[in-house]
């Protein structure tokens, strides 16, 4: 694939991405609709507003990957039983965020077995500013934490396959776990993968440039030809889509650290605009989101 081609995917996306955002900012979930998409026989990926979630049904039950946000969570069940008639045994969080971990309470109410690194418990169970979103999120009640945690590799042995939770250090977060579906051919990215516009890199947060561009690889080793990538946010890809974003990845981190090198600030280089060539095709944000994930680069160099 392309960069050209990987771009018009991202462009398409950024509508969806515009969505999600639209939802949190306004907390209106009214008009959300959950729409399911088929990988393989036991794979799914839903969409709605919020991180998008990966499913896993068969003959042991059902388990998720993140489950975006509470008011979401009646209908992201009743597509799911569109999918099977068993409970969601396990929800996997790939980080902390809200718009990936809101459902966890209603989950974790009905019996539902939270998983996720270490650093998730631990960043949901205390209150925290996000500077980029001007927003407080307060600290999460026992049913909304994850009650399975681990430090760098974890492995659920379900519907015949392994999903196999890979720690990738200070990238998104400082608790982003991508998924690995063994047999299925299936990685879920969490926030480590955007399509549709340049990534949030939650550096209050611990995240970091060369974390993200780590998970990238991390992920690219993993895939093959045939590999389907599940982004945070926006449409399935694949593995020449994450040799495209690693590219975006490298080239956003080199020319913000020569800049920086040179003694230039922040203003100065959001105001040279070294990511005008990706700004034509990577569009979601607009200019404004831009200069964050400029902001985002340079602050954790």
């Amino acid at each position: 694939m392309t960069f050209k081609t990987w771009a018009i995917r991202m462009g398409v996306a950024a509508s969806m991405t515009a969505l999600s955002v639209s939802a949190l900012a306004q907390n209106n979930f009214d008009d959300v609709k959950i729409t399911t998409q088929k990988l393989t026989d036991t794979v799914y990926v839903l969409f709605g507003a919020g991180g998008n979630i990966g499913v896993s049904v068969g003959e042991d039950g059902v388990f998720i990957i993140d489950d975006q946000f509470a008011p979401l969570t009646e209908r992201i069940k009743a597509a799911i039983a569109e999918l099977s008639d068993q409970p969601i045994r396990f929800a996997i969080n790939t980080h902390f965020h809200g718009d990936h971990t809101g459902g966890n309470e209603n989950l974790g109410k009905e019996g539902t077995v939270i998983v996720a690194h270490d650093n998730v418990r631990v960043r949901m169970s205390q209150s925290a500013f996000n500077r980029t979103f001007n927003r407080r999120s307060e600290a999460k009640p026992k049913a909304a934490l994850p009650v399975v945690t681990f430090n760098d590799r974890a492995s659920l042995h379900l519907n015949g396959d392994t999903a196999r939770m890979h720690h990738v250090r200070r990238a998104h977060t400082d608790g982003d776990s991508i998924v690995e579906f063994e047999k299925d051919n299936v990685l879920h990215m969490g926030d480590t993968f955007f399509v549709g516009r340049f990534p949030f890199i939650d550096v209050d947060s611990g995240g970091t440039i060369d974390g993200v561009i780590g998970s990238t690889k991390t992920a690219i080793a993993i895939a093959d030809d045939n590999t389907q990538v599940i982004p945070g946010h926006g449409p399935v890809t694949d593995r020449e889509g994450l040799r495209a974003y690693l590219k975006m990845l490298e080239d956003s981190r080199d020319r913000v650290a020569k800049l920086k090198a040179d003694g230039k600030t922040l203003d100065e280089i959001r105001a040279a605009k070294p990511l005008a060539d990706y700004e034509e095709t990577i569009t979601g944000g607009g200019a404004d989101w831009t200069n964050a994930y400029i902001g985002f680069v340079f602050n954790s160099l």
